[in-house]
């Protein structure tokens, strides 16, 4: 069930003779791992990644994970990707191409892309084949979530720093035609907002303040890491981005940024009245997802109350006030409901891990893709070993 731990673990020992896996999620602003030694998942990280200053940050962010898991060289490598999108490549093709060959140059016949639940390319193959590849981490985690409750209905919401996924399944199957963005876009699967990277005036045009209504100004003042910072719901360990002016994290920093989006200084209201500003730029998120999601659960016939809700993601906390939103909109009765919450960390991915796995839950739990395209490549060489044997 949903359990809200702690930050991530350092890094971790390699146990000798067990087969090594490293499930990769290579964003446009984080790069994500798990690593897996056998089949117990041992640690899990993310790195800050900005690729859209180039393929250069990737380089130092697996430099970094380098540094925190020296063997790498050894392991078997699973990989899915978003951060083809990112503005520094010609296309998407090319994002998907350039990031593929990175890697396959670092760990030369150790690479796999993920390109569906049963697919897995090599990096040569990415430019014909780019399609399947690119932004598919959502799918990971999904296909793994409906693998773990194959015998009911279900819903991943995963919040991330910059997107949220809202993804409907049933009987181990994905619900849904989507596959590229702009289906998902359309559907309402994917949502741009995030809790730490979206321009607060992505959010609202107008917003309350000390009892007015007052329009929102379109520059890049403040991001959704002030307000879940300033309202204590963000973990520090998921807050690695600069703010929006350059300066601190500090509470008065947080409050001054929040300021600017009215046109006022922090001077001009109380703690009281910015905690109150915040809630309200919360409020107006949760009311977007929700809309979004009610329009999701109610073009797949999902019955709300009957199904398993796996949240992930580093807004993995707004889940159960967007559930109680959602079931408000969709007329469910508010008293005693049927859905379970369950955390993805501890209650997809916690199959292989142990007491002594320190942060891998809270780490599962953020780095969802990494650990699902880890979890899935190790199911398919094992399948595939299987049907080596038994040929």
């Amino acid at each position: 069930m949903w359990r809200p731990e702690a930050a991530l673990a350092p890094g971790l020992g390699t146990a000798a003779g067990r087969p090594l896996t490293v499930g990769w999620d290579v964003g446009g602003a984080h790069l994500k791992a798990c690593r897996m030694e056998g089949d117990r998942r041992v640690d899990v990280a993310q790195w800050i990644c900005p690729l859209w200053q180039g393929l250069g940050q990737l380089e130092a962010a697996l430099d970094a994970a380098t540094a925190r898991w020296p063997d790498l060289a050894a392991a078997q490598h699973a990989v899915t990707m978003t951060g083809e999108m990112a503005d520094g490549f010609v296309d998407r093709a090319d994002g998907v191409a350039r990031i593929a060959a990175a890697l396959e140059q670092r760990w030369p016949h150790r690479v796999r892309l993920f390109a569906g639940e049963q697919d897995w390319l090599l990096p040569a193959e990415a430019a014909q084949h780019w399609e399947r590849i690119a932004s598919a981490n959502w799918r990971a985690t999904a296909a793994h979530c409906a693998q773990h409750f194959a015998d009911r209905s279900g819903l991943l919401i995963d919040i991330g720093s910059t997107t949220s996924d809202l993804i409907a399944f049933r009987h181990g199957r994905l619900l849904g035609e989507s596959l590229s963005d702009r289906d998902r876009l359309r559907s309402g699967e994917l949502v741009y907002l995030g809790v730490v990277r979206t321009p607060l005036c992505a959010l609202a045009e107008r917003i309350a303040f000390q009892g007015e209504s007052l329009n929102v100004m379109n520059e890049l003042f403040a991001t959704t890491a002030d307000v879940f910072r300033l309202l204590g719901e963000l973990d520090p360990s998921h807050d690695l981005y600069p703010g929006a002016d350059g300066a601190d994290k500090s509470l008065a920093a947080t409050r001054a940024r929040l300021a600017r989006m009215v046109g006022c200084d922090a001077r001009e209201g109380s703690e009281a009245d910015w905690l109150r500003f915040a809630q309200a730029w919360r409020n107006n998120m949760l009311d977007r997802l929700a809309t979004e999601l009610q329009r999701m659960v109610s073009a797949q016939g999902l019955d709300l109350r009957a199904s398993a809700v796996v949240v992930a993601g580093a807004g993995a906390f707004l889940v159960p006030d967007l559930i109680e939103r959602t079931a408000q909109r969709l007329g469910l009765e508010q008293a005693a409901p049927g859905w379970k919450i369950f955390d993805y960390g501890f209650d997809v991915a916690g199959g292989v891990a142990q007491a002594t796995d320190h942060g891998c839950i809270p780490g599962a739990r953020l780095c969802a893709p990494s650990v699902a395209v880890a979890a899935l490549w190790q199911q398919a060489a094992r399948q595939q070993r299987t049907a080596v044997e038994q040929g």
